[in-house]
């Protein structure tokens, strides 16, 4: 199954980035090496030396370039190589790793895999309840063992709180809740709204709900290409109007390690106007959602992925249920995005070996730039 290139994703958490010590992520199949230059801007580096094919990632940052633990040669943020300790310190011309756009917003570390002249065109949707300026935030991450559309799935449709999460997340008035779904562009909604629920303690707590109360609450969940989402839980006594409960907000992205595997980064954030409230609240979220996320969610996911074995999706022939409106929705626009990509590329591929006057070797497909030259060659 193909990646979708032209996409934003998140690489890590800004935290994990620092200035001394490389980090090493699998991202679309691929080996990235992330490290910090001396004015803190955040690098993204193919993670092979182009020598002898030394991982670089245990090398050393040195100013603005990482060094290479093998043979001592530094890249810079462009991939360019700007020194040679051996010999007369000639560069070659070849010395250079790819390198990718990266942008810091939202306490993360984005990175653009595809066609770099498409980053000013694809803009990051919102999630500003997560900007460090304006508010406490507290940032959970877990490694799934399972394609990052079965976690979408998951979270698109929240009626599994009942089943999945009975002692923690959920209540016996979960999957009789109403729904709608929309999809406006490339945005999915899934809303859902479920009347007269008693909350579990963790949940209640963390909304100031006394014990026994009965209360309504909306859960809002937005899904933007290729897994950027966004979920706000609103809880208020039965009866009463939304805007006089309470709000919650957290981000969950999920980023393909492999086909089988998925990085998923969350994160809460609640205004500092809230004062030590939103520090305790939103570290209590993270905390509190750990242990059902790692113990139920995760084993989950990692079931159904051993279940599909390498079959795709579509050709298990999934029977589908109401609460499937929007992950359906979601998984065909990735769908239309992933083969518009292809077809692109295809036709790239077709005009260089025009211009070459003849067939060549048909390379793999990808979504970055081909270079016709090289297809000679």
């Amino acid at each position: 199954m193909p990646f979708l290139r032209n996409a934003w994703y998140v690489a890590a958490w800004s935290s994990d980035v620092s200035q001394t010590e490389p980090l090493q992520r699998t991202l679309l199949g691929e080996s990235i090496v992330l490290y910090r230059d001396s004015l803190g801007r955040p690098v993204a580096l193919a993670n092979r030396c182009p020598h002898r094919f030394a991982p670089m990632d245990g090398g050393r940052v040195r100013g603005d370039a990482l060094e290479c633990p093998y043979h001592g040669l530094r890249f810079d943020r462009t991939g360019r190589c700007v020194h040679n300790p051996h010999g007369d310190g000639r560069i070659p011309a070849a010395a250079r790793v790819a390198s990718y756009e990266v942008e810091e917003r939202y306490g993360a570390v984005w990175i653009w895999m595809g066609e770099p002249e498409r980053v000013a065109v694809t803009p990051l949707p919102a999630f500003d309840y997560l900007d460090p300026q304006e508010n406490e935030t507290s940032t959970g991450y877990l490694l799934t063992r399972a394609n990052f559309q079965l976690s979408a799935d998951n979270l698109l449709d929240l009626s599994h709180f009942q089943f999945l999460h009975p002692d923690t997340l959920g209540s016996n008035q979960m999957a009789s809740g109403t729904m709608t779904f929309d999809e406006v562009g490339e945005t999915v909604w899934s809303r859902r709204v479920c009347r007269g629920e008693q909350l579990q303690e963790f949940v209640a707590n963390a909304y100031g709900v006394p014990p026994g109360m009965a209360v309504d609450r909306w859960l809002n969940v937005r899904w933007d290409v290729p897994g950027l989402m966004s979920i706000e839980v609103g809880v208020a006594p039965s009866g009463i109007p939304r805007e006089f409960g309470r709000m919650s907000y957290s981000g969950h992205f999920l980023t393909p390690e492999t086909e089988t595997s998925t990085h998923y980064f969350f994160a809460f954030g609640l205004p500092k106007a809230m004062g030590e409230a939103a520090r305790t609240l939103v570290e209590y979220a993270v905390d509190g959602l750990m242990t059902p996320f790692k113990e139920e969610d995760l084993p989950m996911l990692e079931a159904q992925q051993c279940a599909l074995g390498d079959q795709d999706f579509w050709q298990a022939r999934p029977v589908l249920l109401s609460i499937d409106g929007a992950a359906i929705r979601a998984r065909r626009i990735m769908d239309r995005k992933i083969a518009t990509e292809q077809l692109e590329q295809q036709a790239r591929i077709e005009q260089c070996e025009a211009e070459q006057g003849g067939k060549t070797p048909m390379p793999e497909l990808t979504a970055v730039p081909i270079d016709c030259s090289a297809l000679a060659r």
